[in-house]
């Protein structure tokens, strides 16, 4: 199930970017933005949760570090219908550091496994983790094997790495996208090291090529920025990535077309 997914891109995939993106990929697993538990319990659940049923398999990121609010988030997620959790334990901006969760989560491995425990408890989704390779100096290879490790040990089967570790202090979010060096060999060892975990990589892959290549080592790979700002390559996912023989041949103007009669519904309901 997670052999190709779309990253969680905040202000980007959004219910209409997934559904623009299902029109080129019926396997494509599909994540949404970031949704913080305070704005899942405070807030408007319509706004944050509805999306089209078209849209599945698709995945809900939640950013937190609380286990009961967790827990509550996750009940919500199985009650709206979505396919998976994920919780966010990457993100290095600051806004996300001073709700102590996000990439700072790396440092508590523990706390992250209470979570997933919670979690699991409350919902019968698989619950995943986005993270990275680690943060600021706490990025040996041994510190990552001890994050996954313990954070198994809560129940968690699936973990997707972005291959770059993240600085908290310094970085812009852009930044930290670029600067910290790729070092997938690292997420390779993982999956060598953990060979009953699925493992997802997550970093610099532009091209269903350089998907294929990393699929040799590990479960599967996530796009996020290519995937935006290139969607078509979308289009040869399910015949090259899962060998899936699609039932029409695509072309853009086809994929606009099918996209018209959602935007005029969109439009009428203002």
């Amino acid at each position: 199930p997670w052999r190709f997914c779309t990253a969680p891109c905040m202000d980007w995939s959004d219910t209409h970017c997934r559904r623009f993106w299902r029109q080129m990929s019926q396997k494509t697993r599909l994540y949404s933005e970031m949704v913080t538990t305070g704005a899942l319990i405070n807030g408007n659940l319509s706004r944050h949760l509805k999306y089209s049923e078209e849209e599945h398999p698709i995945a809900l990121q939640l950013g937190g570090s609380d286990p009961e609010e967790l827990a509550s988030c996750s009940k919500l997620a199985q009650e709206w219908g979505y396919d998976e959790i994920n919780l966010n334990c990457g993100c290095p901006s600051d806004r996300v550091q001073k709700g102590r969760f996000g990439a700072c989560l790396m440092q508590s491995p523990k706390l992250v496994r209470d979570c997933v425990t919670s979690m699991r408890e409350a919902s019968s989704l698989p619950v995943t983790i986005k993270s990275r390779l680690g943060v600021d100096n706490q990025d040996s290879y041994a510190a990552l094997i001890d994050f996954v490790g313990t954070v198994a040990d809560g129940g968690c089967e699936v973990f997707i790495v972005h291959a770059r570790k993240a600085w908290l202090k310094g970085l812009s979010p852009k930044k930290n996208r670029e600067i910290p060096s790729l070092k997938y060999r690292w997420v390779y060892q993982l999956k060598r090291d953990f060979p009953n975990i699925t493992i997802v990589l997550n970093g610099g892959i532009m091209s269903l090529e350089e998907s294929l290549s990393h699929l040799e080592n590990v479960d599967g790979v996530m796009l996020g920025r290519s995937a935006y700002q290139n969607p078509w390559l979308l289009e040869g996912v399910d015949s090259r990535i899962f060998g899936y023989k699609p039932v029409q041949t695509l072309d853009r103007h086809v994929i606009a077309n099918s996209m018209l009669p959602y935007i005029e519904e969109q439009l009428a309901e203002g």
